[in-house]
Formats: structure tokens, sequence, C-alpha cells
């Protein structure tokens, strides 16, 4: 049984640099990363997601700014249902106390 390894972050511009030696080096993406200490998977996603960014994926796969725009819109839509149900329940309350 094999330890997991701890999920590392890396910068967009790390992210840019392996794809571009994966296009360039004429190594496969499972070289490049073995040499950088990387997961095969992580690479492989790292130069597909570099594609749909070019425009060059398929009908409906989203861009990586179209990804962080759902995040950050999916964020604020939580936090607006949630003020919306302290108003509705702030609201009963007061209605209550009136009567």
């Amino acid at each position: 049984m094999g330890s997991r390894r701890q999920r590392r972050k890396f910068t967009p511009e790390y992210r840019a640099e392996v794809v571009r030696l994966v296009r360039t080096s004429g190594k496969s993406a499972g070289q490049i990363a073995r040499e950088l200490d990387l997961t095969e998977t992580s690479v492989r996603a790292w130069v597909a997601q570099a594609e749909i960014d070019a425009g060059k994926g398929k009908n409906g796969e989203l861009t990586t700014a179209e990804r962080e725009e759902l995040v950050r819109l999916r964020r604020e839509n939580r936090v607006l249902q949630m003020e919306r149900e302290i108003l509705r329940k702030a609201t009963a309350f007061f209605a209550k106390e009136t009567t």
C-alpha cells in the first residue's frame, strides 16, 4: 500500500512553463512529469486546460477564467442565500413582536 502524496499548489506561471516544456521539448507528458516529480495526470490536465484556454477546446468546456468566475459566483450566491434567510427570520421575529 503506497502512501498518499500531500496535495501541492503550483502557480499559474509554473503550470504554463510545464505546458511549454511538454509542447516544445519533444518529450511526453509522462516523461516531463517524472523529471519534475509531478503526477502525469496533473501534467496532462494542465496541457488540456491550456488547449481550452487557447480556444481549442470542445464546445462547452470552461476556460480557466470562466471556471474562476463560476467559483466566485457560486460563493456569492451562497452568501446571498444566507443573507436572505437571515432577513426572512428577522422579519418573522419582528412581525411576532409587534402583534
